[in-house]
Parts: structure tokens; C-alpha cells; sequence
């Protein structure tokens, strides 16, 4: 399936089979395709590439399709990364954090720092870590093929 270029966010780098490789949705996802192109909410004079998730409901492009900046589609890379090294060795505490210290890191970017927490206003906090667990376990071979893929381009990358 063709992912549209008549609308707002316009494609330059295109994945468009992401549905056969859409972890655990593989050959079954509304995610038809992903793309890296000029954002849709650019001004004149004022341009900015963004990630587009684009979805298909089987009869139109849905508007659940997300239009993410780069910078954030990294900075979610940056959160998957760190939780899922945090949770390496969360079996040392009860509950699998530390109610004491709550935050895993601060991530120096731009002059400050990305604080990664627990959500401590979640009311069903324990029980949510532990299906985030076993969904992360579940879902441990995709990640993990991903992560490597992703170092393999960085180290080629110089990074």
C-alpha cells in the first residue's frame, strides 16, 4: 500500500511494507507505513523533518496516524533504552523499583536533563510494572533485534 503524498506531512524516506514487520502485529497491523519527511505543522520559511506512523483502517487512512519530530522519535529511543536497562536489574528490589528513589536517570540533553521516573501517581503502579515486565520480556527478541540493529548503525555512524 502506497502511503499517501497529498497530504500535509510530505514523505521523503519511506517504509511502506512496516505492517510485515510490526513486532508481535506482523501481517496483521493497521500500520501500513512509516516515513521521514517535512512536517505537517511547517510556516513558510520555517521547515522541520518529522516521523510519521502511517495507519490504514482497511477502507481509508485513519487519523490515528501520529506525526512525531525526530528529535522526540529519538528521545522515545533514549526512554525505551534506559527502561529497559533499569529493569536488567529491578529483580534486586521489591516491586521492581525502589519506592525511596523513584527516578532511573537524568539524561543530559541540551543543557538540562531528561528525567526518567517511575509514575508515582499511578495508582496501580505495581501491578503496571509488572505487566510492563512481562510484556518486556515477551517482547524481548524484537527489541533486542532492533537495539542491535540500531548500535550496528551508530557504531557505522561514528557514535
Amino acid at each position: 500500500m502506497k502511503i499517501p503524498v497529498t497530504l500535509k506531512h510530505k514523505p521523503v524516506i519511506v517504509s511502506e511494507n512496516y505492517e510485515n514487520i510490526d513486532g508481535r502485529y506482523a501481517y496483521d497491523s493497521d500500520a501500513k507505513g512509516l516515513s521521514l519527511g517535512l512536517a505537517q505543522w511547517n510556516d513558510r520559511g520555517n521547515v522541520d523533518i518529522s516521523a510519521k506512523v502511517w495507519r490504514h483502517t482497511g477502507e481509508k487512512w485513519s487519523r490515528q496516524s501520529e506525526e512525531l519530530p525526530i528529535h522526540r522519535v529519538l528521545d522515545l529511543a533514549i526512554l525505551v533504552c534506559r527502561s529497559k536497562q533499569y529493569f536488567r536489574e529491578a529483580y534486586r528490589y521489591e516491586n521492581f523499583y525502589d519506592k525511596e528513589n523513584t527516578v532511573i536517570d537524568r539524561v543530559g540533553l541540551q543543557g538540562d536533563a531528561m528525567t526518567v521516573e517511575f509514575c508515582t501517581d499511578n495508582t496501580m503502579l505495581e501491578d503496571d510494572i509488572k505487566l510492563f515486565l512481562q510484556a518486556l520480556s515477551k517482547d524481548d527478541e524484537l527489541i533486542g533485534e532492533r537495539l542491535r540493529v540500531l548500535s550496528s548503525i551508530l557504531k557505522d555512524m561514528g557514535y
